[in-house]
């Protein structure tokens, strides 16, 4: 396992909204999840490709996550990755690449380093594209924290040869289709380094502060315990947990920002006192652990297909559920520009339900005339 900064630019949101919390973490277990596993396969995929394009030394990666989808994920990545290369070889006669680049920002963030996906140093602007692999969580590039720590690591190595103006930052989050970017000039950077970086960190790495719960809170090892984060959600308490239609428009607008942070914090604390029950640690009063219900499977699939065909009665069809490949194997099996060729007029993107979300989320506002529009034209064109 690689070595991890206690101010890493991957937790950054985390410490730069509170403080306390970097230090905090260092007194929970650091623990690992399929998720995280398989966000590391893709990201060893994406550096093995990138190096052969690049033409350099690469032996492919072998894991346990290799499957159709992640090798046509992290093609749609590469792809994205070589054109933005490519781009900088149009403007630039000596452009550098950089993968899986450590990256040192320490002369902002006491001990402070991470690793960027793919850095691409060329005159006038520096690109850096971070990978993100989850689908769980759609993520903005817009000020985003953690692609600045890597811009300034990349500045703090090549800015003094290549003539830098601005900086490009790009999250590729392909199994959301989310290719999010977000530009800054190197001066407005270098402002909020000294301005709000230089100081917060300083806080954090002595662990002082003020703790200060959020959506933050989402990924930190104490958020289960914490109680600041308690304190905030309770909250809500003083509301009498009315019915929504009793409550005032004032009352609900308040309640709103908190709603889906009450529901993970609940979700939370659940799942920390279901496992301290689970390892003998804890007993909790007025509850107790049982046997969940759970559904019959076959031990061995083969040998149960071997045993009913061999009564005679029945045939392969009669016992194999078949149906076409998806949209994803189908690429793959077909490649991109043949699938485009044959399917593209059988495939549709139908609308996605409406669903309400905080304000400064950056997709584009769901018009409901504007939709009933698109609905009637579907229908006439029948």
């Amino acid at each position: 396992m690689g070595e991890h900064a206690l101010l890493s630019a991957s937790s950054s949101h985390r410490w730069l909204n509170c403080t306390p919390s970097a230090r905090l973490e260092e007194t929970f277990a650091d623990k690992t999840s399929a998720a995280a596993a398989e966000g590391t396969a893709a990201h060893n995929l994406s550096e093995h490709k990138l190096r052969q394009f690049l033409k350099l030394k690469t032996k492919k990666p072998t894991s346990k996550y290799d499957s159709q989808e992640l090798n046509h994920y992290t093609d749609v990545y590469i792809e994205f990755a070589c054109e933005l290369i490519a781009e900088a070889y149009a403007r630039s006669s000596d452009p550098i690449t950089l993968i899986e680049q450590r990256l040192d920002y320490s002369h902002y963030v006491p001990e402070g380093f991470g690793t960027g996906d793919l850095v691409i140093v060329a005159d006038g602007l520096l690109d850096v594209v971070d990978l993100k692999y989850g689908k769980g969580v759609r993520v903005s590039a817009e000020e985003n924290p953690q692609l600045k720590l890597y811009a300034l690591g990349a500045l703090a190595l090549y800015d003094d040869l290549y003539d830098i103006k601005g900086v490009r930052m790009t999250i590729c989050q392909p199994r959301l289709d989310n290719f999010s970017t977000f530009e800054l000039t190197v001066d407005r950077l270098i402002e909020w380094a000294e301005t709000e970086l230089k100081p917060r960190a300083a806080l954090a790495i002595k662990g002082t502060g003020d703790f200060n719960s959020g959506e933050h809170c989402r990924f930190c090892r104490a958020r289960a315990t914490c109680r600041a984060r308690a304190e905030r959600n309770l909250e809500l308490a003083k509301l009498d947990f009315k019915l929504p239609a009793l409550l005032t428009d004032d009352e609900i607008a308040e309640v709103l920002p908190q709603a889906n942070e009450l529901k993970a914090w609940a979700k939370d604390i659940w799942e920390y006192a279901e496992a301290e029950a689970l390892a003998g640690r804890k007993k909790w009063l007025g509850y107790k652990l049982i046997e969940s219900s759970s559904k019959r499977k076959y031990t061995d699939e083969a040998k149960v297909a071997e045993q009913v065909l061999a009564t005679g009665n029945y045939n392969e069809d009669e016992i194999y559920a078949k149906s076409i490949l998806g949209i994803t194997g189908m690429t793959q099996l077909l490649g991109k520009k043949r699938f485009a060729e044959i399917l593209g007029d059988l495939v549709v993107k139908p609308p996605g339900k409406p669903t309400l979300v905080i304000e400064s989320d950056k997709r584009q506002e769901w018009n409901s005339i504007d939709a009933a529009k698109a609905d009637f034209e579907d229908v006439t064109d029948l």
